[in-house]
């Protein structure tokens, strides 16, 4: 019970209709589980039942959270939530052990160093998900952490788990049915039952405002920080288009109702011209929104390319970002990337995911591949790629190409200060990534993507809410395109300005802030998650010392 009410309330801050209110959960989503692994401790239960419940806990997490990846395929979704809440067991079972070897107060505090720890990496190795990272789960209210633009999400998990061990530890000094329940099953003594982090019981309103100001007064300086920012920056007018092409019988040819890829191309042209004002400078389109795998050496000489050119030249000093399909070549094996393909009549290759930016009628097309790319998906680690080669979450299946450096295209002509962050759909969970593109010089994060894949389900929601973290984190306003789901515009305190109807062929125009200044976070990055990783493997030094120095001294004095 214990197990399956910690997921529920952590569930919350993802629930499939996010709220603010639903994000309170959060603070009390561990204690929970916090009960459940002391309860075990004090019982003297063996380890492989503590790491049963644990991950009992864990996969119903997952499994209410992020059930939707199922939608594009079973196999896929069962993965996911079977090896995330596998990996998820690691940092809490690294904070067992270090609770045995150093004691309650430093196992405490050493939790949330472990589990932060695990996020950080969470955001860059092969296996990289970061949905479930606690302070993503604030995406449905931006206006408690407006103080993203110093800590970054990461920030948030702090929040998260100080609030947490609070409620924990005056849990234990107040609530007397847990302590006689535990000293009832081992007949142990008080001290046995004692607070765990903190110093001696005090009344319960008086200890109880302890959590609750650590709750409260993050919210007030958020509060504080957003009534006094302004919105930065000179403005430029967006126009974003959502097309509405099912992928699974419109987009894609094979597909039971496929829409011919010319008439694809007339829809968006036609969504677009319907908001276009001679004010607008730039037009976005979703994410593989030309979908034929475009050679990039011969692009210009496609038929459907020199038509958008036509349509620009009609419209000077607009500019269009859409997502397309491209291939690259590659002369010799040498100069092959790791994912490059091989084919005896094409030699080696990479397929990308890509974002193509046409300044205007004339100037060269400017490509970003997208780097972050979907485990199992777009990008198989060696070690599992005959495992997993066959899964399918829709799109390209199997590693795709990808560039190391965060793209900022080159000033608008018309719009100086509008330098376009291309971000691809799964790139926007990532607060580091995003923040690069502001390193570079970026002033307006564009999303172009496709979350239809996911159908009518919590995944497109929780994804467009994850961007007004982003652009808090980064103090830039984001202009959405999406095939379908949400499209629309989040302004730099992560309000959002417009959202458009999900699942209707539609438009949207509006008027961004280009902000070119550069917020902590971005000039810092991830001091809290780095920093976590040092004393995690400092801790775990330690610990194991200890522990061999236990081993080696008990002989001795038995």
């Amino acid at each position: 019970m214990l197990a399956v009410l910690g997921a529920l309330l952590l569930w919350g801050g993802w629930a499939p209709y996010p709220s603010a209110p639903l994000s309170l959960l959060l603070f009390v989503g561990w204690v929970p589980y916090l009960v459940l692994e002391r309860q075990l401790t004090l019982q003297g239960a063996r380890k492989r039942h503590v790491f049963a419940y644990t991950y009992l806990f864990l996969v119903l997490w997952n499994a209410l959270t992020t059930w939707w990846v199922s939608y594009a395929e079973l196999s896929a979704g069962i993965a996911a939530v079977v090896l995330n809440a596998l990996l998820m067991c690691l940092p809490l079972m690294a904070f067992r052990q270090t609770k045995k070897r150093l004691g309650n107060r430093v196992g405490y505090l050493s939790l949330p160093v472990f589990w932060i720890a695990f996020e950080q990496l969470h955001l860059s190795w092969d296996l990289t998900w970061p949905w479930l990272t606690l302070g993503n789960g604030f995406a449905a209210a931006p206006q408690w952490v407006q103080w993203y633009e110093y800590t970054g999400f990461l920030g948030g998990s702090v929040w998260v788990w100080a609030v947490n061990l609070l409620f924990f530890n005056e849990l234990l000094k107040h609530i007397p049915s847990l302590s006689m329940s535990t000293e009832a099953v081992l007949g142990a003594r008080p001290s046995a039952v004692a607070p765990v982090i903190a110093g001696p019981a005090k009344s319960v309103p008086f200890a109880l405002a302890i959590p609750f100001l650590a709750l409260l007064l993050p919210i007030l300086l958020s509060y504080l920080i957003g009534a006094t920012y302004q919105e930065k920056g000179p403005t430029a007018e967006v126009v974003v288009v959502q097309p509405n092409l099912d992928p699974y019988v419109e987009k894609f040819e094979g597909g039971a109702k496929f829409v011919p890829y010319e008439q694809q191309l007339t829809r968006l042209l036609a969504l677009s011209e319907q908001k276009l004002t001679p004010q607008t400078r730039l037009v976005l389109w979703p994410e593989t929104a030309l979908e034929e795998s475009y050679w990039q050496n011969t692009i210009e000489s496609n038929p459907k390319i020199r038509r958008i050119r036509e349509w620009l030249a009609r419209h000077p000093g607009v500019a269009l970002l859409t997502g397309i399909t491209t291939i690259d070549s590659y002369p010799n094996k040498e100069a092959a990337s790791e994912t490059a393909r091989f084919r005896d009549d094409l030699g080696y290759y990479d397929i990308f995911n890509t974002g193509a930016y046409f300044a205007n009628a004339t100037a060269p097309i400017s490509f970003y591949h997208k780097s972050r790319l979907v485990p199992g998906v777009e990008k198989i680690p060696p070690v599992l790629a005959s495992v997993i080669s066959h899964i399918d979450l829709g799109g390209t299946v199997g590693s795709v190409g990808s560039q190391p450096d965060r793209t900022v295209y080159p000033a608008h002509e018309q719009a100086p200060a509008l330098r376009v962050a291309p971000i691809i759909c799964y790139e926007s969970i990532y607060g580091d990534f995003v923040a690069e593109y502001a390193k570079n010089g970026g002033t307006l994060l564009s999303v172009i993507t496709n979350d239809a894949w996911w159908h009518d389900s919590p995944g497109y929601r929780q994804l467009f809410n994850h961007g007004a973290l982003r652009c808090i984190e980064t103090r830039r306003d984001m202009a959405r395109s999406a095939n379908t789901g949400f499209t629309g515009f989040i302004n730099q305190k992560g309000e959002v300005t417009q959202r458009e109807q999900a699942w209707i062929p539609t438009a949207s125009r509006g008027t961004v802030h280009l902000n070119d200044e550069v917020t902590f976070y971005v000039r810092f990055g991830e001091l809290i998650g780095r920093g976590t990783q040092i004393l995690a493997v400092l801790l775990l030094v330690v610990a194991i010392v200890r522990g061999r120095q236990r081993r080696n001294t008990t002989p001795l004095l038995s």
